[in-house]
């Protein structure tokens, strides 16, 4: 997203483009999948002055316009992602932590089961899988 439609759309809102929101925003769609401490990490390099809490308020003001979604995909903080990105199924490994992504399609058997069956809907985007990755199976990284 360009600055001038995250500011076109903060303006909407009633809302301003700080510095702060378009590192926050910025740091996510580079980092790809980033927990807040990440961000904030990321986020530090460029303005040393900013914490975690405004890093935490900023993601769920973002989370609230549509621009970034989560999912949690350990015991830890959420993981943040773009929301314009594809909706997608995570593969965790639990060796590594490595982070791989599949078609959510390959889950729509079993969502519609689900549907039919328990009259349950599932929130495919934030289904998180986790098991041990090919490499660490072939002890590549152990």
């Amino acid at each position: 997203m360009s600055e001038s439609s995250l500011a076109e759309l903060l303006r909407s809102r009633g809302l301003r483009l700080t510095a702060q929101r378009q590192l926050v925003l910025q740091a996510v769609l580079e980092l790809g999948h980033a927990t807040p401490e990440q961000v904030h990490t990321a986020v530090r390099e460029v303005a040393a002055g900013v914490n975690i809490t405004t890093i935490y308020r900023t993601l769920e003001l973002l989370e609230r316009l549509g621009l970034v979604t989560h999912t949690h995909l350990s015991h830890g903080s959420p993981t943040y992602h773009a929301a314009g990105e594809h909706q997608h199924v995570h593969l965790v490994c639990r060796e590594c932590g490595a982070i791989d992504e599949i078609d959510p399609e390959l889950l729509r058997p079993l969502a519609d089961q689900l549907a039919a069956q328990r009259g349950f809907q599932v929130d495919i985007g934030h289904v998180a899988l986790f098991g041990v990755c090919g490499h660490c199976e072939d002890g590549e990284r152990k």
